[in-house]
């Protein structure tokens, strides 16, 4: 059985809902069934599907076996309202499927989803990418020479102070927000090289990605290395607190807890009831596509490499949504372990109740996904054995922006400029609309453009002939630009026409006028 792994990447929850249907509808054995006098053929019970998909994604690296049946009846609802199955009489678009002897079948119409995608950003790449190709075609030219690079510069005029003038422009004095920007770009650069991915910007705005919350997270900890708040309004409440407590310091014996029957069940649901009540997930839906992206790191081989991710990914979020996760891991932890728990369930065990109850409280999309809870269970799952790692400080990151501080100090004091330390600006990808791509892509990279070719017409040291090959050149690539540089034959001629030369006065064959004095 096929179990690809779906690597990190945009829209991974579509892409893994495709891959999930694909392995269904080609691995489940298709039968004939009789029902209520008449034969169906290539169809299948719904207890079939359930037993089939079941094993199917308890076997897949991309969910694990925390999957329950439960869970996979879900799953199939789905399948039935998205038009993955349909019943015998062509029947969907509901989702009243149950663990019975009721007949499916697929149907004949491809179930696929199409994974969106970004037509700006196609857009966006393919312009930059003709450009480019365009202007290295100009430069690959045998004769194409250093003159012209030197006329498209710009002039660097040094400052005062013998600083070249673009430092200066590009860097300040440092401040509390250079230093804030500093621990952003080092952590998302960290971040980029855990999930092996180009850019970052198609599962996670950089723009919205608080440098203070990264600060916070890392530096106001108590020794248990859990988040204290400053602001007491966003902690949990006090009967939340010790009903946690409670739950997660169970002791057999305490005379101090009431004895009635059925009271840990009590504490449990005001527990559940209130993180379930949360606007919404411990994880935010700000960061859903980042932690599903994550998912695909979870597997032996790449255990190590997921908890450093995970640590950098839980320092994004809000302090007091840090701090909550941080109670709930180390209260369903304690509580999993905890032998002397009465049962909190007549059937279900208290592990997987613990899953079922709070994944979708960690993790969950704003709008309905089809694959939600079971993503939200196998990262719950994984947090649960790891969170002592996962939500510690990591020093990594912290020496990481130490050493960088320290090399700016450094290059600063080599320079000699003075006592005042500068550091470069660090800016983020923003997206932007059609709108104003479209007028940053006139003004910006067609003046570059209309700048080489301004260099290559005041270039005095190249021969008209070779002039004249290179403007061909351009005129082949940018055809637009050329034409509102040259916007008749005759402005193109012009800049050919060797300029007449001035012949000195001839002096031969001029009467000299005799000039008469009055004194004579």
């Amino acid at each position: 059985m096929d179990t690809r792994i779906i690597t990190p990447g945009p829209y991974r929850a579509t892409k893994l809902w495709n891959e999930v249907t694909k392995l269904f509808r080609a691995g489940i054995p298709l039968k004939n069934h009789r029902q209520r006098f008449k034969v169906y053929t290539n169809c299948f019970t719904a207890s079939a599907a359930v037993d089939w998909l079941h094993e199917l994604l308890r076997n897949n690296s991309n969910f694990g076996p925390e999957v329950t049946r439960q869970q996979t009846v879900q799953l199939l609802k789905k399948f039935l309202k998205n038009h993955v199955i349909e019943d015998v009489k062509g029947r969907w678009g509901f989702e009243d499927l149950e663990d019975n002897s009721h007949l499916y079948r697929f149907p004949l119409t491809s179930p696929l989803k199409t994974v969106p995608v970004c037509p700006e950003r196609l857009r966006r790449k393919s312009v930059i990418l003709k450009e480019k190709e365009g202007f290295f075609k100009l430069r690959g030219s045998k004769k194409f020479d250093k003159a012209i690079q030197e006329n498209i510069a710009p002039p660097v005029e040094d400052s005062p102070n013998g600083t070249p003038a673009e430092e200066t422009t590009h860097c300040r004095d440092i401040t509390e927000e250079d230093i804030k920007d500093i621990w952003k770009a080092v952590t998302l650069t960290h971040l980029q090289k855990l999930l092996g991915l180009p850019y970052l910007d198609d599962i996670l705005n950089p723009a919205q990605v608080c440098p203070h919350f990264i600060v916070y997270n890392m530096t106001k900890v108590n020794k248990h290395g859990v988040v204290t708040l400053e602001d007491k309004t966003e902690d949990l409440p006090h009967w939340v607190l010790s009903a946690m407590k409670c739950l997660a310091n169970w002791a057999k014996f305490d005379s101090a807890k009431p004895s009635y029957p059925g009271f840990e069940r009590d504490v449990f649901r005001t527990v559940s009831d209130y993180f379930c009540s949360l606007p919404q997930p411990l994880l935010t839906f700000q960061y859903y596509e980042l932690f599903v992206n994550i998912l695909a790191l979870l597997q032996p081989a790449l255990e190590r490499q997921a908890v450093e991710a995970l640590q950098i990914c839980t320092l994004l979020l809000p302090p007091a949504s840090r701090r909550k996760l941080q109670l709930l891991l180390r209260m369903i932890s304690r509580m999993s372990q905890n032998v002397d728990l009465p049962r909190l369930h007549d059937i279900i065990g208290t592990r997987t109740l613990l899953v079922q109850t709070f994944s979708r409280c960690v993790l969950s999309c704003e709008e309905e996904v089809d694959l939600d809870e079971l993503l939200a269970t196998r990262l719950l799952s994984f947090l649960m054995d790891h969170h002592q790692e996962v939500l510690q400080v990591p020093l990594y990151l912290r020496n990481a922006v130490e050493d960088h501080l320290a090399y700016l100090r450094s290059q600063m004091r080599q320079r000699g400029v003075g006592s005042g330390i500068t550091v470069p600006t660090y800016t983020f990808c923003k997206q932007i609309s059609m709108e104003e791509f479209e007028e940053q892509k006139l003004s910006l990279s067609q003046m570059a453009v209309a700048e080489l070719l301004e260099g290559l017409i005041k270039d005095k040291a190249m021969s008209a002939k070779e002039k004249k090959k290179k403007l061909k050149m351009f005129q082949k690539e940018y055809p637009e630009i050329y034409s509102r540089r040259f916007p008749t034959t005759e402005s193109e001629a012009q800049l050919f026409t060797d300029k007449p030369k001035i012949k000195p006065p001839l002096l031969i064959g001029v009467r000299k006028t005799r000039t008469f004095s009055i004194r004579n």
